[in-house]
């Protein structure tokens, strides 16, 4: 097998003879990446899109496996990765607090060579597993709806559509309120739970055979509404964030509600106006909005507002 058709793991340990032992259990099948410490661990991560695994020591100096998993899992582009910890903490606290925070796995000191195989093995094969059906369906692993590379497939064929047909759309986008302090009061799994629940909430939404929702990525989605004025954009927005609210998953770290909420903005567009990039900015834009004015809410951009306000910078609506 290629260096380049090898999956590969990054190993996060202090101790440079746990390392050595690591690398030779794993090189034979995996490309093995290596770091000393959390801080190496997560440049590590950010430089390379293409790490699969993460064997992850938990007592480390400066910043320990806990915390880097904290990062990575407020990180969208990590969050998704695998981590086992690699730790000789063996009591059922700390077995329980790491799994809270959404480690996959662990494997105890002193390592046994079978037992590390075995677990990364397993682990691997969910990661290619997942990874070939979400290429096949386009489909998010977590929600199960629509991933990001078919959204953004959908809102290209839709703008070709609508161009020649000179018919309007609406693109909304949704931001699940306050949703890091929600996964630092409940743990990553808790949080995982309930982007399921909105994601079920959102495709339940929309009644009709071409209309498209989406995990856009972290706590955010989308969706798409052929054919829908204003009103129509701004009628499914509502009924998105009412019965969000009215599932009731309880947020006490929530500044808006005792309860887990939504905000949304979007736009509705005319053939004539706006790329892609420019029309997903114009619902940044009114997402922001919503969130300024004290979340929980609608805001909405009418078609002809749409090529005024290209000209404004993209506001930050990650919070």
């Amino acid at each position: 097998m290629s260096v380049q058709s090898k999956q590969r793991v990054l190993v996060v340990e202090d101790e440079k003879i746990n390392r050595t032992i690591l690398v030779a259990l794993l090189k034979d099948e995996y490309q093995v990446i290596l770091a000393k410490s959390g801080e190496q661990a997560l440049e590590r991560l950010a430089s390379d899109d293409q790490i699969d695994l993460v064997l992850l020591d938990v007592l480390m100096p400066d910043m320990d496996g806990h915390e880097v998993l904290r990062h990575m899992k407020a990180n969208d582009a990590m969050r998704d990765i695998p981590v086992i910890f690699l730790t000789a903490l063996n009591s059922t606290h700390d077995e329980e607090r790491g799994l809270k925070l959404g480690a996959s796995d662990y494997i105890g000191k002193p390592f046994s060579p079978a037992i590390v195989k075995a677990r990364v093995s397993n682990l691997m094969r969910f990661v290619r597993q997942r990874k070939l059906l979400e290429t096949l369906a386009g489909r998010d692993g977590l929600t199960e709806i629509p991933n990001r590379r078919a959204f953004d497939q959908a809102l290209l064929q839709e703008i070709s559509r609508s161009l020649r047909s000179g018919q309007t759309f609406s693109l909304g986008l949704i931001d699940v309120d306050f949703f890091k302090q929600y996964n630092d009061c409940y743990g990553h799994a808790a949080g995982d739970t309930t982007l399921k629940q909105v994601a079920k909430t959102l495709a339940g939404a929309l009644r009709r055979p071409n209309d498209l929702a989406a995990r856009y990525g972290g706590e955010e989605f989308v969706f798409i509404l052929p054919e829908s004025d204003a009103a129509g954009g701004v009628e499914v927005a509502e009924a998105i964030r009412q019965v969000v609210s009215e599932l009731g998953i309880e947020h006490e770290k929530s500044g808006v509600a005792p309860h887990v909420t939504v905000s949304v903005g979007g736009v509705t567009v005319s053939g004539r106006q706006g790329s892609a990039e420019e029309l997903l900015m114009a619902a940044d834009r009114q997402l922001y909005e919503a969130k300024r004015l004290g979340r929980n809410r609608v805001c909405w951009s009418e078609p002809q507002a749409l090529v005024a306000e290209q000209a404004l910078p993209a506001a930050d609506t990650r919070a």
